[in-house]
């Protein structure tokens, strides 16, 4: 195939050359208003002249024509995997194939799109931002159309064909059936965090998607990390807002569900999981030293330091029995308000700590009962024991004694010594990986912490709970124990405080106080027997805490139903986890038998869920404008291909056309000058001699 043109390479500027014309018309014109003899001759040469400057050639390409292109994009969503989508779509893909096949000069590039299964953005089936970039390689001029296989739910749908860059047809091939409905479940409004014991609230809609009028209500239910927190009728179409309460700091998963409708899709969206973040407001702490001694001070620093704790802190000075004639006026202490903290306020207190404390007639055993049962019922005692634990005054000698995971044996150890954590410590959150716990033993000599020596040690005999320290003779230094709902700690030691003194290079006080603290309130993060898992990147990442040797495998159920098995991966003392690649949006069950934790993956309200019914409302603008065609695959035959050119209809009865494309290659070009040198020449001096001729008459 060849193509002539005529190609202009001026030997001046263009503005050069225009000056140059300008100026023979002046002149030309001049001569006419005087009448001058020879001004058509004298035309010519200039003409002659100007079009030898213009340089005109003539061009004669060899072109090779190229294939027509036609992109077919499927649509790969969520929402595709409703009925019989899926199958309609592959088997008209295949038919597509095979119509394009035998059309001749015909490429066909399939483009499967629209899958953000397994990622955290909201922006639904986006087909055309995966066809803008194939179409940026291939020339306007080849693409002959675009196919869609999709249920028409597209939601990044250009505003005109101009903008996708083309002139070819847009047809869509329609999944799915005629006149379908659903129900749907959105929650509007719901909170990121807030804070443990406060009334909260999200908001939700139940929608029921059909052609006729809706009404009634739905079963609407709500479940806290897998607890049923409540179950109601929520009105069709209306908005309504659920409350609930927080029990633990860290992450906890709402699951909204809504019954079934009369007519269902998808139960995918009748599924909703939020997941807020527990925080507390302020920690309230009672702290209650027996008598004053040089660690009271560190205690109440530690715990002033932190922002976030609220302190109530009592010294007993002066006890009941004490009877030295000191005049009431001159005493510069209060008395102790015993029955308002331990009676009435109690329960208001998220930590009870007794320092050094022992019987002194202070705290009569009715107001320490109370106390043991505060613990019972969900509260937190930490007792740091002194000289007193060992004789008859110590607090295991009153009803406090039940709850207390060591039994005095009356000895105490006043020798130097490296508080060491236990081989059961080494799992445990509370003393697990503690800055200076493990320090490289010098050779011939056993590891010994790098850390400061106490110099006190009060012996017991643990009667529960976890033993995560010793000290000398390997004897229980820190017992840790669940009680009823509550969980008490105990240190068999006066001496903590050398390390906030920096004795000996001090130690983690603070840290250890710190997890102490946070154990005893129930802090997700620091629990020892414990299934946790949150959607990171893409994975579903699984961490299981425990202070047993062997893990079982966890089995991971998935928001379609599908169950998976999966090994747990050791990554240190007493913490195992597992990864699983996120392929549905959704919520996600983890167990291993005993316990079990939920995830959620994916947006809050799916837009590709929000109206899952088969329609082509949204893109019939776009097929209008570029000349294209909605046929609907359920119930009808596959449609023929044909290809069609210039203004005739891009589509029939039974058939969809593609444009003849008009692409080329240029294999060879000649070029062959218009005005050779000698040719000009010759015309330039023969209408100059004619001129000259003329004008002599």
């Amino acid at each position: 195939m060849t193509a002539l043109s005529i190609q202009w390479a001026p030997l001046l500027p263009e503005a050069l050359l225009a000056v140059l014309a300008v100026v023979a018309f002046l002149l030309l014109a001049l001569a006419l208003f005087r009448r001058a003899s020879g001004v058509i001759l004298r035309a010519a040469a200039f003409a002659v002249l100007l079009l030898a400057l213009a340089n005109p050639s003539l061009i004669e390409e060899q072109r090779d024509p190229l294939s027509d292109v036609v992109f077919v994009v499927a649509d790969e969503s969520a929402s595709q995997d409703i009925g019989e989508r899926r199958n309609q779509t592959d088997t008209a893909l295949a038919h597509l194939l095979e119509e394009l096949g035998v059309l001749g000069e015909t490429e066909v590039r399939v483009i499967r799109a629209g899958d953000s299964r397994g990622t955290e953005t909201n922006e639904g089936t986006a087909l055309f931002g995966a066809l803008r970039q194939a179409l940026a390689k291939v020339p306007r001029q080849r693409v002959a159309g675009v196919i869609l296989l999709s249920d028409g739910q597209i939601h990044d749908l250009p505003e005109t064909v101009e903008s996708l860059g083309i002139e070819a047809p847009v047809h869509l091939l329609l999944t799915g059936e005629e006149n379908e409905g659903d129900r749907r479940l959105m929650v509007t409004q719901a909170p990121s965090f807030g804070i443990v014991g406060d009334q909260l609230s999200l908001t939700l809609q139940v929608d029921d998607l059909v052609d006729g009028p809706a009404g009634g209500s739905g079963q609407v239910t709500l479940r806290r990390n897998g607890e049923l927190l409540q179950s109601l009728d929520v009105p069709i179409g209306s908005e309504e807002e659920l409350t609930f309460e927080l029990d633990h700091r860290g992450p906890s998963v709402l699951e909204i569900e809504v019954a079934p409708g009369p007519e269902e899709l998808t139960l995918a969206n009748n599924r909703a999981a939020v997941v807020v973040n527990g925080v507390r407001d302020r920690l309230r702490v009672l702290l209650v030293s027996g008598e004053p001694h040089a660690g009271e001070r560190a205690w109440r620093n530690i715990l002033k330091s932190d922002p976030s704790v609220d302190l109530v802190h009592f010294t007993i000075l002066r006890p009941p029995e004490k009877q030295d004639g000191t005049p009431i006026r001159e005493l510069s202490l209060i008395a102790f308000p015993t029955r308002e903290l331990f009676e009435i306020k109690l329960d208001e207190f998220d930590l009870i700590i007794f320092d050094r404390y022992r019987r002194r007639g202070v705290l009569p055993s009715i107001y320490l009962e109370n106390v043991a049962n505060y613990v019972e019922q969900g509260g937190a005692l930490l007792e740091a024991v002194g000289p007193t634990f060992a004789s008859p005054l110590s607090l295991y000698r009153t009803p406090l004694g039940r709850v207390l995971p060591g039994e005095p044996t009356g000895v105490i150890f006043e020798n130097g010594f490296h508080p060491e954590v236990t081989d059961i410590g080494q799992r445990h959150p509370v003393t697990a990986g503690l800055d200076g716990s493990a320090a490289a033993p010098s050779e011939g000599a056993e590891s010994t912490p790098a850390w400061g020596r106490w110099f006190r040690q009060i012996d017991a005999d643990p009667t529960s709970g976890v033993i995560v320290m010793q000290g000398i003779e390997q004897r229980p230094l820190l017992i840790l124990d669940r009680v009823g709902e509550g969980r008490v700690a105990q240190l068999m030691s006066d001496h903590m405080w050398l390390w906030s003194r920096g004795f000996e290079g001090g130690g983690p006080q603070a840290e250890l106080l710190r997890r102490i603290s946070h154990w005893l309130m129930k802090e997700p993060d620091l629990e020892e027997d414990d299934l946790h898992a949150e959607v990171r990147a893409g994975q579903l990442q699984i961490v299981r805490r425990s202070l047993g040797e062997a893990l079982p495998d966890v089995t991971v159920t998935l928001p379609s139903g599908e169950e998976r098995s999966l090994p747990l991966t050791p990554e240190g003392p007493g913490r195992a986890s597992a990864r699983l690649s996120i392929a549905e949006n959704g919520l996600y069950q983890i167990t291993d038998g005993t316990l079990t934790t939920l995830a959620a993956a994916g947006p809050l309200n799916p837009l590709e869920l929000r109206d899952p019914r088969s329609s082509g409302a949204l893109i019939d603008p776009l097929l209008r404008e570029s000349g294209g065609a909605l046929r609907r695959l359920a119930g009808q035959d596959l449609p023929e291909l044909r290809k069609v050119s210039g203004s005739r209809d891009r589509f029939g009865r039974n058939w969809i056309g593609v444009k003849s494309g008009d692409g080329f290659i240029v294999t060879g070009v000649l070029q062959i000058p218009l005005l050779p040198a000698l040719l000009v020449l010759l015309l330039a001096l023969g209408t100059a001699v004619l001129a000259w001729q003329r004008e002599g008459r």
